[in-house]
C-alpha cells in the first residue's frame, strides 16, 4: 500500500505552485509514499519552447508554448492529451535567457483562465472554448514600460513578465510594475475593471501571493518586487509594510513563503532573508491585535549560505526545503534561518542555472531536478531520507502540476502525463 490515506479525492492544480500557491498538495488528496520503478507515461505530446508550467483544472490540462512566434495557450483533455482548443495570446518575446517562449504560468478560476504574456498582455478566456472574455495590456492600459535587455533595465522590464496572476475571491492580482502608482493592480476577475492600484514598484520576476500574516487580519497581498518585499491590504491596496531589498538587475524570482509571521524570499545576489512582520495594538486596545493600525517589518535573519536563485522552496511545518547556491538541497528552520542539513549531488546544471521544483505531499516532499529526475524524500529536519528516485523526462526548468495521482510536466521537447500511483 503506497497511499497516504484511503478516503481521498482528486484535486485540481489550477495555477503556479498549486491551489494555494504554496507548493502543497491539498490535505486529503491521495499521494505516493514511494515512487514506482518505472512510472507509466499516460500520454506525451511534442510542444514548442516555453518555461510556463502546465496547470490542471476541470479535467483539462492547460499550457503555453511558442507556436509560429506567438505565445499560444492550449487546452487538452486530461485523460488523453487530445487538444481541445488553442488561442494566441501575444507576439513572442526573445532575449538571451533561454529558447524563446512563454514564461508566465496560466491561472484557472472556475470557468475562466487567465493568461499573461511575457510582454504584459493579460487575457481572460473561457475554459470551454478559449473565447476571450476581456483583455488588457500593462503597457497600453497602465503605462508600464518594457525595455528588454538594455543598459541596467531591471526585473520584468528586462526579461519580461514571469509572475503569474493570482485570484483571491473576486479579486485578480497582477504585478504591473508601473512607476506611476500601478506597481500592483487589483482587478475585478469577471470584467477586468481596476479595483485599486498601489505603489510605484517595478515588477520583479516573482509571483504575488495573498496571506494572513501571523493569522491576523487583514489579508495581505505579498509581492517581491525590484524594490523589495511589500505587504498591501487586499481590500484597498494600502501599503502596510515594506522591506527594501535591491540587486543589480532586480532578478527577484522566488515566490514568497509565509511561515507564521515570517516571510521568506531570496535572490541570487542579495541572498535569502526571513522578514518578521508584526502589528502593534492600537492605543487603548492593546489586547485586540485585529484593531491595531501599525505594521512593522524587519529582517529577522539573513543568509548568503542558502541563497536561492530562481527555484522557489516549500515549507512543511516550521521548516523550509529548497535549493542552495552550491546545487545543494537544504533544510532550515524557517523562523530562525538555522541550517538543519544540506546535501549536494542532485543537480546536473551549473550552479547559476541549476533548478529544482518542490511539491509538498503531506509528510514528504517531491523534487523534480533540472535533469528530469524525480526524488521523493521525507520532510524531516533531522536528516535527508530518500523514499524513491526515478528518471521521468529530459532537462527542464519546470514546476509540475499534480492531480488525480498524476504528474503533468514539460521538458525542452514534450509535455508528459506521468502516473505516480498503482
Amino acid at each position: 500500500m503506497i497511499l497516504l490515506c484511503a478516503n481521498c479525492f482528486a484535486a485540481d492544480w489550477p495555477g503556479w505552485r498549486g491551489p494555494l500557491r504554496d507548493g502543497h498538495v491539498p490535505p486529503g488528496v491521495v499521494v505516493p509514499e514511494t515512487l514506482p520503478r518505472e512510472p507509466r507515461i499516460v500520454w506525451r505530446l511534442k510542444i514548442g519552447d516555453g518555461l510556463a508550467s502546465p496547470v490542471v483544472a476541470g479535467n483539462k490540462v492547460f499550457y503555453l508554448d511558442n507556436q509560429e512566434n506567438q505565445e499560444m495557450l492550449h487546452a487538452l483533455d486530461q485523460s488523453t492529451g487530445r487538444e481541445l482548443w488553442r488561442s494566441a495570446i501575444d507576439d513572442l518575446h526573445k532575449d538571451s535567457q533561454s529558447a524563446p517562449g512563454p514564461r508566465c504560468t496560466p491561472l484557472v478560476d472556475g470557468d475562466r483562465i487567465y493568461a499573461q504574456s511575457t510582454k504584459g498582455e493579460l487575457r481572460c478566456l473561457n475554459v470551454t472554448d478559449g473565447q476571450v472574455k476581456w483583455r488588457l495590456n500593462f503597457t497600453r492600459d497602465f503605462g508600464a514600460i518594457f525595455f528588454g535587455e538594455r543598459g541596467l533595465a531591471q526585473g520584468a522590464h528586462r526579461h519580461g513578465y514571469t509572475g503569474s496572476p493570482w485570484v483571491d475571491n473576486q479579486r485578480l492580482l497582477v504585478t504591473v510594475g508601473d512607476t506611476n502608482g500601478a506597481g500592483i493592480a487589483c482587478l475585478d476577475k469577471q470584467t477586468g475593471a481596476v479595483l485599486w492600484k498601489s505603489q510605484n514598484d517595478r515588477a520583479g520576476n516573482a509571483a504575488p501571493i495573498t496571506a494572513l500574516i501571523g493569522g491576523v487580519q487583514p489579508k495581505q497581498v505579498v509581492a517581491f518586487t525590484v524594490e523589495g518585499l511589500i505587504g498591501l491590504n487586499l481590500e484597498n491596496g494600502e501599503l502596510l509594510w515594506r522591506v527594501p531589498l535591491s540587486s543589480t538587475y532586480g532578478r527577484h524570482v522566488t515566490t514568497p513563503v509565509v511561515v507564521g509571521n515570517v516571510v521568506i524570499v531570496a535572490s541570487h545576489q542579495r541572498g535569502m532573508i526571513g522578514a518578521e512582520i508584526t502589528r502593534e495594538a492600537a492605543a487603548g486596545n492593546s489586547t485586540n491585535a485585529a484593531t491595531s493600525t501599525k505594521w512593522n517589518a524587519s529582517i529577522k535573519w539573513d543568509s548568503k549560505d542558502f541563497t536561492m536563485n530562481f527555484s522557489s522552496p516549500v515549507a512543511v511545518g516550521e521548516y523550509l526545503y529548497g535549493l542552495g547556491p552550491e546545487k545543494n538541497l537544504f533544510c532550515l528552520e524557517a523562523k530562525t534561518g538555522k541550517s538543519m542539513w544540506s546535501r549536494e549531488g542532485y543537480m546536473k546544471s551549473s550552479a547559476e542555472k541549476a533548478h529544482a521544483a518542490f511539491l509538498a505531499m503531506g509528510k514528504n516532499v517531491l523534487l523534480l531536478t533540472d535533469a528530469g529526475e524525480l526524488v521523493l524524500f521525507a520532510a524531516n529536519p533531522s536528516e535527508l531520507k530518500e523514499l524513491g528516485r526515478v528518471q521521468v523526462c529530459g532537462a527542464n526548468w519546470c514546476n509540475p502540476a499534480y492531480a488525480d495521482g498524476k504528474l503533468f510536466l514539460r521538458d525542452a521537447r514534450e509535455l508528459l502525463c506521468v502516473e505516480l500511483l498503482p
